[in-house]
């Protein structure tokens, strides 16, 4: 298992931006299939975005469809979650997941490392 860390979140206002990043100190990602969740305070973890370990298949909720872009940089050997045109309802603990390869793209059960989360707020 990784340790993943995930950092960049913090407050912002409705229609700003934020880029969330996930790393696993030390160690390349470029293998792992990547998850994004999130969880809304009083809601379950859902899937926000995922991406094959190669970087060319990606998928996104449909909550985050058009206002987000999942990205690798292999080099810095970090994961980044790019979102816009954020809305009050997009205010949750943000996620990063790891696994090799198995399971539906946003199957908790299938991914096997987990980060801390790092919280985003959006308020005007």
């Amino acid at each position: 298992q990784l340790q993943l860390v995930e950092s960049g979140g913090g407050l912002v206002q409705p229609g700003g931006s934020l880029r969330l990043s996930c790393e696993a100190p030390g160690l390349s990602l470029d293998s792992y299939i990547i998850g994004w969740f999130r969880q809304a305070p009083g809601k379950e973890r859902e899937g926000v975005s995922c991406q094959s370990a190669s970087g060319f298949i990606t998928n996104y909720a449909d909550s985050v469809q058009g206002r987000s872009t999942i990205s690798r940089d292999n080099a810095k050997k970090m994961v980044y979650l790019e979102l816009n045109s954020l809305k009050p309802e997009d205010t949750a603990v943000y996620y990063c997941a790891a696994k090799y390869s198995g399971g539906s793209p946003y199957s908790e059960a299938s991914y096997a490392s987990w980060g801390q989360g790092t919280q985003v707020s959006v308020s005007p």
